[in-house]
């Protein structure tokens, strides 16, 4: 009998991402790009390898999900967002950055293992 996959939390998933040394947040900058530490990313730069949905137990609005990306050199950041009603994206411009990111959902089963 096969068993489901056990679900994760977000600081579940966030804490696995720190102690891999995976803990990049990319955020949106006021110039319509994404930026980490000092490396400014056009879509093209990058890729989402891992896509994540979680929802509040206690509030069913209470949404976000986290973005795992890799840039061109291989590095892993992650994007993180309430989604729905409640976006913490106050830049317009994010929806329409990120759709335009490639995206190659990949078993990340070796990040967390």
């Amino acid at each position: 009998m096969e068993h489901p996959m056990e679900m994760n939390t977000l600081s579940e998933i966030l804490e696995k991402l720190r102690l891999k040394g995976l803990d990049k947040e990319i955020k949106m900058t006021d110039h319509g790009k994404m930026q980490s530490d000092l490396k400014i990313y056009s879509p093209e730069d990058l890729t989402i390898i891992k896509t994540y949905r979680f929802e509040g137990d206690s509030d069913p609005a209470d949404n976000s999900v986290l973005y795992l990306l890799e840039d061109k050199d291989g590095q892993i950041g992650y994007i993180m967002d309430a989604y729905g009603m409640y976006s913490s994206q106050e830049n317009t411009g994010f929806d329409d950055f990120l759709k335009k990111i490639p995206t190659a959902d990949r078993d990340l089963q070796e990040l967390f293992s």
